[in-house]
C-alpha cells in the first residue's frame, strides 16, 4: 500500500508539474486567455499566408553544424538545409533515393563506394558545389580537433580512418576522381553505408565559410552556406529561426507551396501550445503532458512509434565510485517500475523497456525484430517489477550498501521538457526504496547537452533515435571511444563484440556478434533503459504532405496548406 501511495501522489504532483502558468506566445503576458485548455483552435481559423508555415521542434539548438549536431532537433533544421549524397524520402515509405548523387555504385566486394554527383550543383550562394566538397567534408569530421561525436559512427569503416582520427586528414581514403565523381574505400564491408551517405552528419559543408569564420559559420545566417532545399534568413536565439527556399537547390521544382518556414525555439511547452491555440504555430512537439489526456483521441493529436530508447546515463569515469560496481547499477535497474513509467508517468505515450534494443530494428534477415531474437527471446529485465525490488535490494546488500547504507547522495540532471522532470521525480522516489537519496538539477537545453557530453553529471537522462534502421547505431553509443558515450562506459569484451560485427560482410556472423555486445551491455547495465520512445505532437488539420518519420524527424519541404 505504500508504492500504491506513493505513486499516487508521484501521478498529481510529478507530472502535473510541468503545469505553469500559460505564457502568452510572443513570450510577454496576455489578459486575453487561450481558448479552453484541451480544445483547438488551428482547425477553425483561416490561413493567413499559404506560403509560410510557423512549426515548433524544440528549443535553442546547441549546434547546427553538421559535423557537430547529435540531437534531433538540430537534425532536423539541418535537414531543412543540406542534403547528403543520397536521401531518405518521407514520400517513397523512407527508402533510400539519389540526392546530391544521381546514382551510385557498390564493388562486389562491397569495399568500394563510387558516387556520381549531379550535373550543375550549386551552394545556396550561387558558387558550384562538387565531389571535392564531400572530401572536405568527410576529412573535417575525423578532424580530432573538431571533435565530432559522430565521427567515428559515420566513418570508422572508411580506410585510413584510424589515421585520420589521429590528425593525418589525407589518410582518409575518400577521393574525388573529378568534378562529379566521389570514391569512397572501406576498410571492412559496410551493408549500411549507403544510409550513412544519406544521414545529415556526412552533409557537404563549403571550406571556404567555414575556414574564413570559424565555428561562427553556423551562427550566422549570412554565413550559413548550404544545399538543401531550404536555408536560413534570420536566427533570433530563444525566439525563432526563419528558413526560406533555396533557389539553388537542384530539386526546388519538388517543393511545396510553403516559402517560408518558422521555427520557434521554445522551451515551455505551455508557450507552444499557446501558439498552437492561438494559430500562431501550425504544428508543435512540445505538448504540455497534462493536456494529453484531453487531447488523446483528437484528430489533432498523433502519436507514431519511433525506433529509439530512453535511458538513464551514469557517469562510469570514477567520479562516484559506487557506480563502478555493476552490482549497484543493475540494482538501480531493476528498481524502476517500467510499466508504471510508461503508462503512468509518461500517461501511455512511451512504451517499457525491458531490452536496450527496441521495436523496430531489423535482425540479420532484414523482418525479423532484432529484440525477438536477442537474449535467446526472453527479456533482459522481468516484467515482475515486485522481484525486481527485491533482487535489485539484494544486490545493494551484495555491493556492501544494505538498505543503501554507506551509499553517496547522487544528482540527476535533467531538461524541463516532456516527461523528463517528472521521470525524475518517480526516480527520487523509486531509488529511495533502495536507501539512495537523489537530488534532482534541471538544465536548459542547450547547456544540458554539452554538460553530459562532457561528462559533468552523476546520473542523466539520456536517449537515442535511430538514424538507420540498423542496431549498431545504438549499440555503438556504448563503444569506448564513441563521442557519443557521455557515460564512458569501457567494456573490452563488448568492444571485442563490436569489432567482430564490424569485419564481416556475413549478416548471421555480424548480427551473432550484435547479440553478443547487447548481453552484455545488458549485464553489465553500462546505461539503464527505461522507455521505448513515440513521438507525440499536435499538428494543424490544415496541413497536407507533411511527413513524420520513424527517425522522428519532419518533413515540411513537401508541404502546403488543405484550403
Amino acid at each position: 500500500m505504500k508504492m500504491i501511495s506513493r505513486r499516487s501522489f508521484l501521478k498529481a504532483a510529478g507530472v502535473a508539474s510541468l503545469g505553469a502558468a500559460m505564457v502568452a506566445c510572443g513570450g510577454s503576458s496576455s489578459s486575453t486567455p487561450a481558448s479552453t485548455a484541451g480544445s483547438t483552435a488551428s482547425g477553425t481559423s483561416a490561413v493567413e499566408d499559404p506560403t509560410k508555415v510557423t512549426i515548433q521542434l524544440g528549443p535553442n539548438p546547441e549546434t547546427v553544424d553538421p559535423a557537430l549536431n547529435s540531437a534531433i532537433d538540430g537534425a532536423n533544421y539541418i535537414l531543412f538545409c543540406f542534403e547528403g549524397l543520397l536521401t531518405v524520402d518521407p514520400r517513397k515509405d523512407n527508402s533510400l533515393q539519389p540526392g546530391q548523387a544521381e546514382s551510385y555504385t557498390v564493388s562486389e566486394d562491397g569495399l568500394t563506394w563510387t558516387f556520381t554527383l549531379r550535373d550543375g550543383l550549386k551552394w545556396s550562394d550561387g558558387s558550384d558545389l562538387t565531389a571535392n566538397d564531400f572530401v572536405y567534408s568527410w576529412k573535417r569530421l575525423c578532424d580530432p580537433v573538431l571533435a565530432a561525436p559522430y565521427g567515428e559512427t559515420v566513418l570508422g569503416m572508411v580506410e585510413g580512418y584510424d589515421q585520420a582520427s589521429t590528425g593525418d586528414l589525407d589518410a582518409l581514403n575518400v577521393v574525388a576522381e573529378d568534378d562529379k565523381t566521389l570514391v569512397v574505400k572501406l576498410s571492412t564491408p559496410c551493408t549500411y553505408f549507403g544510409q550513412l551517405a544519406a544521414f545529415a552528419t556526412l552533409s557537404p559543408v563549403q571550406q571556404a565559410t567555414v575556414e574564413a569564420n570559424g565555428d561562427a559559420w553556423a551562427i550566422d545566417p549570412a554565413t550559413y552556406v548550404c544545399n538543401g532545399p531550404y536555408m536560413m534568413s534570420e536566427w533570433v536565439p530563444s525566439d525563432h529561426i526563419t528558413f526560406v527556399k533555396n533557389p539553388n537547390y537542384w530539386d526546388a521544382a519538388s517543393l511545396g507551396s510553403f516559402e517560408t518556414i518558422v521555427a520557434l525555439l521554445q522551451e515551455d511547452p505551455n508557450q507552444s501550445y499557446s501558439c498552437f491555440q492561438s494559430t500562431e504555430a501550425a504544428m508543435i512537439k512540445d505538448v504540455p503532458t497534462e493536456e494529453i489526456p484531453t487531447l488523446s483521441g483528437t484528430s489533432e493529436f498523433h502519436v507514431a512509434p519511433i525506433m529509439g530508447t530512453y535511458y538513464l546515463s551514469l557517469n562510469l569515469t570514477g567520479d562516484v565510485p559506487a557506480f563502478m560496481d555493476s552490482k549497484v547499477r543493475r540494482a538501480m535497474a531493476l528498481a524502476i517500475d517500467r510499466d508504471y513509467v510508461a503508462n503512468v508517468v509518461m500517461q501511455g505515450t512511451y512504451s517499457p523497456a525491458y531490452n536496450f534494443i527496441g521495436p523496430g530494428l531489423t535482425d540479420a534477415d532484414g523482418a525479423t525484430p532484432f529484440m525477438e531474437v536477442a537474449n535467446g527471446g526472453k527479456l533482459y529485465i522481468s516484467e515482475d517489477y515486485e522481484a525486481n525490488l527485491e533482487e535489485a535490494k539484494q544486490l545493494m546488500a551484495d555491493a556492501g550498501y544494505p538498505n543503501g547504507e554507506g551509499f553517496p547522495t547522487i544528482t540527476y540532471r535533467t531538461n524541463e521538457a516532456g516527461y523528463h522532470v517528472p521521470l525524475a521525480e518517480y526516480l527520487q522516489s523509486a531509488w529511495s526504496d533502495l536507501g539512495i537519496t537523489m537530488t534532482i538539477e534541471k538544465m536548459e537545453w542547450a547547456s544540458f547537452t554539452p554538460a553530459r557530453r562532457s561528462q559533468d553529471f552523476e546520473v542523466a537522462r539520456n536517449g537515442w533515435v535511430c538514424d538507420y534502421n540498423d542496431v549498431s547505431n545504438e549499440l555503438e553509443l556504448l563503444y569506448s571511444t564513441n563521442g557519443n558515450n557521455d557515460g564512458k562506459f569501457n567494456n573490452a569484451d563488448f568492444d571485442a563484440a563490436i569489432d567482430e560485427s564490424r569485419a564481416t560482410a556475413d549478416p548471421e556472423t555480424r548480427f551473432a556478434a550484435l547479440h553478443k555486445a547487447e548481453d552484455i551491455l545488458m549485464t553489465e547495465m553500462g546505461c539503464i533503459p527505461v522507455a521505448y520512445y513515440n513521438d507525440f505532437w499536435l499538428q494543424s488539420d490544415l496541413l497536407k504532405d507533411v511527413y513524420h518519420t520513424p527517425y522522428g524527424y519532419w518533413f515540411f519541404q513537401y508541404g502546403s496548406y488543405n484550403v
